[in-house]
């Protein structure tokens, strides 16, 4: 068993040329909502889930972007709701949002 039962990644990576990514896109604000969201129903720590930044995930085309594991699913999303319904299925049931679902074709 791994340490975590989910760990959800957060892409917040800003570029410095000023090309698209998904710190533009208001990666932030869904990391923000979802580790207080995960807070709020208990679900961080060890057997659990863990939320975590990343720097860029190199899907910036689809941003902005997150990835949980162990199912390796990404997402995208809009807003805050998106992220609630990403935290109620899939991190406390283990059911894929399919309509946040990222194209697996959708690069940088």
């Amino acid at each position: 068993m791994s340490y975590y039962q989910r760990h959800i990644f957060f892409c917040l990576n800003q570029r410095e040329d000023g090309s698209e990514c998904c710190a533009q896109q208001g990666a932030q604000a869904g990391f923000d909502r979802c580790k207080a969201q995960a807070k709020a129903h208990n679900l961080l720590g060890a057997g659990r889930v863990r939320v975590n930044k990343a720097g860029c995930l190199d899907r910036c085309a689809g941003g902005p972007v997150a990835v949980v594991y162990p199912e390796a699913v990404w997402y995208t999303f809009v807003d805050a709701a998106d992220i609630d319904e990403i935290v109620e299925s899939h991190l406390i049931r283990g059911e894929v949002v399919e309509r946040l679902v990222l194209p697996p074709t959708v690069g940088r």
